[in-house]
Order: C-alpha cells, then sequence, then structure tokens
C-alpha cells in the first residue's frame, strides 16, 4: 500500500497551524468570556467543585482532590496551571470578590507562594454559588469534555457581571485583556438604570460606576474625564496611590503610616526597592523606614526634620516608588459568539442584560415543563380519585391493566406510570385534599410562568429584582461589599509641587560629553575645559552649565530625543559612561545637547533642509528608547536643534547659497519631516542662524565679529534658493557663534 504524499507550501501550513493556535489561546486560555467573566480554566474549577457539592455550607475538601478531578475530568493540562488558578480565587488580596474559600496558607501580599495542594482545602464561597445556581435548570448549553466521557458548561449562569466585578487579566496572540474589578452594588444600581434607561449614554452610568474598586484598597486619583473617557473607550488606565495618614509624636514630631498600597503591588518589593532608594541617597527628604505589618499593612516612613510637609514627602516617595502604579484596563472579551471585542462600559452591562433575559426565559420554560408534566401526574391522580372503585377493579382483574384504564378514562402514558406507581396508602381522603391543592398551586404557578414568558416587562421586572437581591446580600452595607478604593478627583489638581527639582538638591555642575557620547559632569561652573581629556579615538563633543535639578535633553541625527536627568549623570573623574549604553542611540551621532526649560521653542533641521519649531516639552522623554519627534527620509538625519529665539532665519546650503526669511513661516509642530526651509538640488544644509532683522545678521570672521545689516538682498519666502553670501563670510559657510 502506498502512502498518499501531499505537496502543501511550508508558508501556508505555518500559517494555518499558527493561526489555530492563536485562536485557541484567545478562546480557550486567555480571555474571559463577557456572560461569566470566566476562563475556561476558571469555569471547570468551579464547576467540579459543584460537582464535588463544596458550597460555603458544607467542609472543605483538599485542594489536590479538586485539582485531580478538574484535570481528569474537563482540564488536560498542568496541575500547576490548574492549582494556581484556584489559589488566585481565594486571595482576598487579589480577587475583590473571592469564588473559593481557602483554609490554609494560600499565599499573603508580600509575594509569598502557596503551600502545596496537598496541604490546603477549598470550597466555594457564598457568592461562587451566585454563578452556579440554575445550572440544573437547563439555563446554559454543554459540551463533551475532552474525550467525551462527561459534559461540561459552556458558560455559568451568572447572576452577577463577574466579568467587571472581579476583573480578569491575560495575554493572548496579538490581543491581551485587563479588566479592573468593580463594587458589585454600584455594578447592580448601574444594571437596573440602564433596565429603565435604555438610551443613556455611558456618562449617565458612571454616575453609578465611580471607578475600579480594588480588592487592597487605596485612592485612585484620577480626574472625571479621564475616567469617563476609559469607559467610553474600554481602554485607559487609572492612577492608584497608597492610603496613607499622619500619625503625632512627641515633641512635634510626626511619622508617615501607609495602611493600603496599590493593587498587584507586592508589599516585600516594594520596601526593599524603597530601601534601595534610600540607600543610594534618592530619598532626600527620608530619614527612616520600617514595615510593622501584620494582618494588617502598615509602614512607617520617618521624615528628616519635623519641619519637611508630609504631603511634599509623600510625593517624593509616589513619584519615585510603587507607592503609586497605574492600573491599565483594555476591556477585551468574548461576546456571546466567542468573538474577542472591547467594549466601553454600556456594551458591557447591555450583553450581560441580554444574558440575563436568555438565563430568566430558559429557566422559565424548564420550569413551566416540570409543572405542567406534575399537574398532568395530578389531573390523573384526581381522575383516580373520581372512580376509585373502579380503577381497583380494573388493576386488581384485567390482564393488561395499563391499556385498560387509558381506554377507560383517557389517561396518557405518564398518568398511568403514575397511577400504578402509587401506594395504596395514597388512596386516603386526605392526600386527595393536598393533590387538590398542589394543583390550585401548581397552575397558578403555571399561569405566572407562561405570564412570565409572554410579557418582556415582567422579565425585566424579575431581572431588576434579582439586582436587588444581590445588593441586599453583597451591597455595601456588608462587609464583603463595602467600597474599599477610594476616589479623589481632586488629588491629581493638586497645588502641590510634583517637579523634579523639588526632590533634588540644587547644585551647579559642567557637563561634559564627547564627540563618541561619554558623558560625566563636574561640579561647579568654573570648571576649566582645556584639561579635559579623552579616549584615545575620541575628542571633544559638548561642555554646557547645568544644575542637578535639569533635565538633559540629547538630540540624535535619527530624529530621536532622548532625556537625562543631570543629577544621575555620573560624577567619577574617569570619561564617565556611554550614552549608547545608558539609552538606545545605536550608531547614531549625537547632534545637540540642551537642559530643558518649559515654554522654551526649538527650530529642529535635517541635512535636506526640512524643518519645523517644537515646544521643548514635546522634546521631553519617558523612556530609555527615547521619543521619536524628527522623522528624516532614509537618506537623510537631523542636523540642528537650535532655540527658536528671533524674528528671522537665516540658513545657508554648502552650495553657498544665503536665504533669510521670515520665523512666522515656519509651523508649530509636535513631530513630523517638516517642511521645506531652503531648496536645493544637490546640495545639503551647512548651519542656520535665528536672529532679530533689526540687530543685522553677524558672523565670526577669525577673531572677529562681522555683522551685516542691509539684509534686503538675501531677503525672500520659505522654500527658496537664496544667493551668495555677503563679501566677507567665512569660506566654511558656518555663522560660529555658537
Amino acid at each position: 500500500m502506498t502512502e498518499k504524499i501531499e505537496q502543501i507550501d511550508f508558508s501556508d501550513a505555518l500559517g494555518e497551524r499558527y493561526l489555530s493556535y492563536a485562536l485557541s489561546t484567545i478562546m480557550s486560555r486567555s480571555l474571559p468570556d463577557l456572560r461569566d467573566g470566566l476562563k475556561p480554566v476558571h469555569r471547570r474549577i468551579l464547576y467540579s467543585m459543584y460537582l464535588l457539592k463544596l458550597d460555603h455550607r458544607s467542609g472543605y475538601k483538599k485542594c489536590a482532590r479538586v485539582v485531580g478531578d478538574v484535570m481528569g475530568k474537563f482540564h488536560p493540562h498542568g496541575d500547576v496551571a490548574i492549582y494556581d488558578a484556584l489559589v488566585r480565587y481565594a486571595q482576598s488580596f487579589t480577587v475583590r470578590y473571592p469564588l473559593i474559600d481557602g483554609q490554609g496558607n494560600f499565599g499573603s501580599i508580600d509575594g509569598d507562594g502557596a503551600a502545596a495542594m496537598r496541604y490546603t482545602e477549598s470550597r466555594l464561597t457564598e457568592i461562587a454559588r451566585e454563578l452556579l445556581n440554575d445550572l440544573d435548570k437547563e439555563t446554559v448549553d454543554f459540551k463533551p469534555n475532552y474525550d467525551d466521557q462527561d459534559n461540561e458548561p459552556n458558560v455559568l449562569p451568572a447572576l452577577f457581571p463577574n466579568i467587571l466585578a472581579n476583573g480578569a487579566e491575560g495575554i493572548a496572540v496579538g490581543m491581551a485583556t485587563s479588566i479592573p474589578p468593580h463594587n458589585l452594588d454600584e455594578l447592580c444600581d448601574a444594571l437596573k438604570y440602564l433596565i429603565d434607561n435604555r438610551e443613556c449614554s455611558v456618562k449617565d452610568l458612571c454616575k453609578f460606576v465611580k471607578g475600579p474598586d480594588f480588592p487592597t484598597g487605596g485612592i485612585i486619583v484620577e480626574s472625571k474625564e479621564s475616567i469617563l473617557e476609559t469607559y467610553s473607550k474600554g481602554k485607559g488606565a487609572f492612577r492608584v496611590r497608597a492610603k496613607w495618614h499622619k500619625e503625632e509624636l512627641e515633641r512635634g514630631q510626626y511619622q508617615i503610616v501607609v495602611t493600603e498600597i496599590p493593587f498587584q503591588v507586592q508589599k516585600s518589593k516594594l520596601i526593599e526597592k524603597i530601601a534601595e532608594l534610600f540607600k543610594a541617597k534618592k530619598l532626600p527628604l527620608l530619614d527612616n523606614i520600617r514595615d510593622e505589618s501584620a494582618e494588617q499593612i502598615r509602614i512607617i516612613f520617618e521624615p528628616k526634620s519635623r519641619t519637611i510637609d508630609p504631603q511634599i514627602l509623600m510625593e517624593s516617595l509616589f513619584k519615585t516608588t510603587d507607592l503609586e502604579s497605574r492600573v491599565n484596563a483594555n476591556m477585551n472579551m468574548l461576546d456571546k459568539n466567542s468573538i474577542p471585542n472591547v467594549m466601553n462600559l454600556k456594551e458591557i452591562l447591555e450583553n450581560f442584560l441580554e444574558f440575563r433575559e436568555e438565563i430568566v426565559n430558559k429557566r422559565a420554560r424548564y420550569q413551566l415543563a416540570k409543572v405542567e408534566k406534575r399537574l398532568e401526574i395530578l389531573n390523573g391522580f384526581l381522575i383516580v380519585y373520581l372512580n376509585l372503585d373502579e380503577v381497583i377493579r380494573i388493576i386488581r382483574f384485567e390482564e393488561n391493566p395499563k391499556l385498560k384504564l387509558q381506554e377507560t378514562f383517557s389517561l396518557s402514558e405518564l398518568q398511568v406510570d403514575a397511577v400504578l406507581n402509587m401506594r395504596l396508602r395514597s388512596l386516603r381522603k386526605l392526600e386527595e385534599m393536598e393533590i387538590r391543592k398542589e394543583h390550585e398551586s401548581l397552575t397558578a404557578e403555571k399561569a405566572k410562568l407562561k405570564a412570565l414568558l409572554s410579557d418582556e416587562s415582567l422579565r425585566w421586572r424579575l431581572i431588576s429584582e434579582e439586582f436587588d437581591y444581590l445588593k441586599e446580600k453583597y451591597g455595601k452595607k456588608t462587609a464583603l461589599g463595602k467600597r474599599r478604593t477610594v476616589i479623589d478627583n481632586n488629588q491629581i489638581d493638586s497645588n502641590i509641587d510634583l517637579s523634579f527639582e523639588v526632590f533634588v538638591e540644587k547644585e551647579p555642575i559642567t557637563i561634559i560629553c564627547s564627540y563618541l557620547g561619554w558623558i560625566r559632569a563636574v561640579k561647579g561652573h568654573n570648571y576649566d575645559s582645556s584639561n579635559v581629556k579623552y579616549k584615545d579615538g575620541d575628542k571633544a563633543g559638548f561642555i554646557l552649565k547645568a544644575y542637578t535639578t535639569d533635565q538633559l535633553i540629547i538630540a540624535c541625527e535619527s530624529g530621536k530625543f532622548f532625556t537625562l536627568l543631570c543629577d544621575k549623570i555620573p560624577r567619577a573623574k574617569g570619561h564617565g559612561d556611554s550614552l549608547r549604553v545608558l539609552f538606545d542611540i545605536g550608531s547614531n551621532k549625537i547632534v545637540d545637547l540642551f537642559t530643558h526649560h518649559a515654554g522654551k521653542k526649538y527650530l529642529l533641521a535635517s541635512r535636506k533642509g526640512r524643518g519645523f519649531v517644537v515646544s521643548s516639552e514635546d522634546l521631553v522623554a519617558q523612556t530609555k528608547n527615547g521619543k521619536l519627534v524628527m522623522s528624516p527620509e532614509k537618506d537623510d538625519g537631523l542636523y540642528i536643534a537650535r532655540e527658536a529665539k528671533g524674528d528671522h532665519v537665516a540658513i545657508i546650503g554648502n552650495n553657498r547659497k544665503l536665504l533669510i526669511f521670515n520665523m512666522d513661516e515656519i509651523p508649530d509642530m509636535k513631530r513630523g519631516r517638516g517642511v521645506i526651509l531652503q531648496k536645493y538640488k544637490e546640495a545639503k544644509i551647512s548651519d542656520l542662524k535665528i536672529f532679530d532683522k533689526n540687530d543685522g545678521l553677524s558672523w565670526r570672521l577669525g577673531e572677529r565679529i562681522r555683522s551685516e545689516m542691509e539684509l534686503l538682498p538675501w531677503l525672500g519666502k520659505r522654500a527658496n534658493i537664496g544667493r551668495m553670501p555677503p563679501v566677507g563670510f567665512p569660506k566654511n559657510n558656518k555663522f560660529d557663534l555658537y
């Protein structure tokens, strides 16, 4: 028998298989389902515990037993991954509403791991049951497990929006999700409002959902506009700060006590980082730090002096440590069709309400079928009581009593089976009365269920009542539901100076940077630069006076700008540190160095004579990868970055053509290629000068300064070619006044 070999293009095969892997990761591992807020592993853990009858009223079982059931029946992956997922849902500092009640060591906020699964025990919490209730009433669809030996639910019939209440995090292929936790009481209020006001906006819903509610508390310092934008787009970030207070001591002394830290910040690493900064003398306002935490967090900060404003001290810590962090929000989730989608607040709540209506409908249909089945049986019983003697005779003397009963009394097969299985003791008169009462009760219930299925307003009223139940049981008046995170929309607008200069001692320094980018600083402004020595093959580059409180802007020919805090520049007597190691500069030439001053503007020009004006604030980079401001062509590059101080620009190319034009012709931009400053054919820019026209154009010629007041021959519009410069202009085409 010869095998059939099919020729397939390798790239096609690889693409097909990678796409399958990506879809599997997105749908079955990383992204939560909007309806119950769970990923498959979490859903399988809760369902397995449900089958084991591990609810909040029962005893605990070993986590190893739970993990074994999950792995053996539903989740054929490693036991470590399953146990980690179980542990996370039992940690009160990780999950806002824990779904698993753990007994034993389940880790700590210090970052300690949980004990092995053979030591710990678990069961479902009371609120977890709200995700599983009605699971046995045909409210959700089931699917075969991985080996077709069992069935598992596609989704749980969640009573509350767990996707927002507990949030979720995950990284898939090409996408990720980061949904912060919220307060369930506020979510219920928003859902009730949305039921009555379907045309409301996200802004209306934000009156109820003020912002995230983290399990570790803290303070959210975001403006209302920023929070609204995040909920409107489904993407954004929340700035979270530690909660602290001032504790008075004797003799006018005080200490700062931190009682809550930002979400997902490990306390041990936080204190370790602060201790490192303290030893490196980068927290000049702090005298001591100690951790007095037990079950509750209590971190103590002692100021250097009692005269230091505690607010200033905390601002310095917020600025340099994880006492302030940003919690990203990327509300990416799977909708009811398992399609990933980034949704805003209203879309999430609308989809959840649609899911709840579907659950209520399915539950009502299931209950109606059960009621109708029972009523059918009761109708058969009533016929028996009305014809008791005849029924007894048929059962005693007929060869086929089942068929005879069906023919005589027009009974269904279900009714006949029930009659034949009836016990003799049920033939009492009292039992007949009970059956009639049950029949009346079920008839009324049937009418209610039919009304519920036919009347949409009744369904929404029932759903609204379910949210009232949640508010009463898990609302803000309860220990679990009380809001933990404070939202301060005004703290961000504090008048406290948050600038870098507040936290660094101001000292004069002279910055020395070689041509190849080796940088160092010496104390004072009177340094004799003639004694500076450079490495072999290197030479002088830039020397400028600054202060330790300044920010140094580094311009590179790639168009990228880098920012270095001047107090971070090495003070060693050697050659200093290489900027190419500190930043991602690569082989690009350093064009210029200057200190950042708010309000200043700079003219950027490329070798091919394109340029624009940019503010100093737009040149400041936040990362070591720098900030791309000018985007020159491949064979071009940033050549000049000069302060835009004057009303006219003089530009000259290596073709020795000089052009002077008004500064107002150059646009202000934040980034880009810029506009043409001077038109060249095969030439490039040599130099550029910004000056006041009334002062004339000056240049250096040898040791003398030459000036030209009559500038009319060279005046023109931007992007012209220009004319030969005045007599006596340097042969190197440089103004050389910088």
